[in-house]
């Protein structure tokens, strides 16, 4: 009985044992290796926790609980369905890589406050487990709002004025998206009380189609400013004033893909692809997704900072996933959900580059990386793969994505989409490639004779860069993310879908 009861509320433990640690860390705060050890032993037991779900999910079963109801459609609801799994094996996966990456760079920085930093991350990660398991909109909108507040304290742990002000812009910008998101669901839950998500959407027929309208924006809206859709993108590079390990964090891992993973949800689990097909509504989320992607790219090419630099490519970048969902087409939608994945490894390889730099040579504007290379040039080499896998380029995991997303549109019937595609690219090669180029070969702007990065730096961004490029070659390869991708995209369009295996 013990057994059956932990196996059937495994999405509740994923989400609980970081809550659990978070705590434990807060009561350790003057012993450091205690703090450190429960950080690790709580990714790698959320990891193990959400790894046994695999093969269940695998073979068409869902592992879901239900904890708490209050009254008909008022409930506590957890399910691991495949794209939900497949974005909490990412976030807990890459958890682990984080916390290695996080003790040497607090070590190697000397912050301080760091007993609540540690507890704030595990927060956050709690959150996302929410998030990614969340079988109805109640529970969604709880651990989007606890991810919100949790990582509040880590955008403003450097404690100064810019600091604070970034995280004051980060929560009104993140708040007020809250409230549009709460007003969305207030009014799903009026037509539909005991609605859950289901592939394929449940709203058709529900409501005239310009109430379905209005409820759409809001939903847009609400989660538009955590993927960071032009104009509701401001706060992220300002976010940058936080640690980079927390950056690393808000881009790759939690806060943006929660914001990208609820666009999805909401067009593929409440909408519904047919749905969204007969209406403006996906045309418009193109459209948004489309200029979101070029200008952020543009303006990443006048950025000097690197990690700000970094910030505006991932607003692009995060609006590729935006496109998949608006396009609404069986491989647009795959590649949409597969970018979740590329763009976290690459993205938070680049990441742990750029801290690595700053921690070991102090430098942290791409006017001032000339040399780097030379001291640094495992550091700079995993930088060059990140930024190759950001651009698309073959044998690399953004390729995957891209393709497939190229080939939707196509299904789509939308070339204006594949000549954004290709835009982007050239302009991510162009924000990105000189970066490395000036590192291995531009002029020395100072001095730096300390060598790579200390292990626990580079370690981790070695591991990610060349997981990077694994995924490009053998994108089912481990954990199976791909397979994961196509059983959601065959849950929400139908099993008789005809989607094309490029790409795998």
């Amino acid at each position: 009985m013990t057994a059956e009861f932990f196996l059937a509320n495994r999405p509740l433990w994923g989400v609980l044992i970081s809550m659990a640690a978070a705590g434990l860390i807060l009561l350790n705060d003057r012993r450091p290796l205690i703090r450190e050890s429960i950080t690790m032993l709580a990714a790698a037991g959320k990891f193990i926790i959400v790894l046994s779900m695999l093969p269940e999910v695998l073979a068409g079963k869902l592992v879901e609980t239900v904890p708490w109801t209050a009254a008909a459609g008022i409930s506590l609801h957890f399910k691991a369905d495949p794209l939900g799994l497949l974005f909490a094996l990412l976030s807990s996966g890459l958890w682990i890589v984080t916390s290695v990456y996080n003790i040497g760079y607090m070590r190697a920085m000397r912050y301080g406050h760091e007993t609540g930093y540690y507890a704030a991350f595990a927060l956050c990660l709690s959150a996302t487990m929410g998030i990614a398991f969340a079988a109805n909109l109640l529970t969604f909108f709880i651990f989007y709002e606890i991810l919100t507040i949790a990582t509040y304290p880590l955008v403003i742990h450097a404690r100064t004025d810019e600091a604070v002000a970034g995280g004051r812009k980060y929560l009104v910008y993140t708040l007020a998206a809250g409230q549009l998101l709460l007003l969305a669901i207030v009014g799903v839950q009026i037509m539909v009380p005991e609605a859950e998500f289901t592939p394929g959407g449940f709203l058709a027929g529900q409501a005239p189609p310009a109430l379905l309208g209005v409820l759409f924006i809001l939903f847009m809206a609400g989660v538009g400013v955590k993927s960071a859709i032009m104009p509701l993108h401001g706060w992220l590079p300002t976010a940058m004033v936080a640690p980079t390990p927390v950056s690393a964090l808000l881009h790759a891992v939690a806060v943006v893909k929660a914001g990208a993973f609820g666009v999805l949800r909401v067009v593929g689990y409440v909408f519904g692809p047919e749905l969204i097909n007969s209406t403006a509504s996906g045309k418009i989320l193109v459209g948004f997704a489309a200029a979101t992607i070029i200008l952020a790219s543009l303006r990443a090419l006048a950025e000097d900072n690197l990690k700000r630099r970094l910030a505006y490519s991932t607003v692009g970048q995060l609006s590729y996933i935006v496109l998949g969902a608006g396009l609404a087409t069986p491989l647009a939608f795959l590649g949409g959900i597969m970018h979740i994945v590329a763009h976290a490894f690459m993205k938070i390889t680049l990441f742990f580059c750029a801290g690595a730099v700053y921690a070991t040579a102090h430098k942290e504007r791409v006017s001032e990386i000339g040399g780097t290379g030379k001291e640094m040039p495992v550091t700079m080499a995993a930088f060059l793969l990140g930024s190759l896998g950001i651009a698309g380029i073959p044998f690399f995991a953004g390729f995957v994505s891209k393709w497939n997303l190229g080939l939707g549109a196509l299904e789509a019937g939308n070339i204006f989409v594949i000549l954004v595609l290709i835009a982007s690219a050239l302009l991510s090669t162009g924000y990105l490639l000189p970066v490395a180029i000036q590192a291995f070969f531009g002029r020395s702007s100072g001095t730096h004779h300390g060598g790579e990065a200390k292990p626990s730096l580079l370690y981790p961004l070695v591991i990610t860069a060349c997981i990077s490029i694994i995924l490009g070659v053998f994108p089912n390869i481990g954990l199976k993310f791909y397979e994961l991708a196509l059983a959601a995209v065959q849950s929400v369009f139908g099993a008789t879908s005809s989607i094309a295996m490029g790409g795998q």
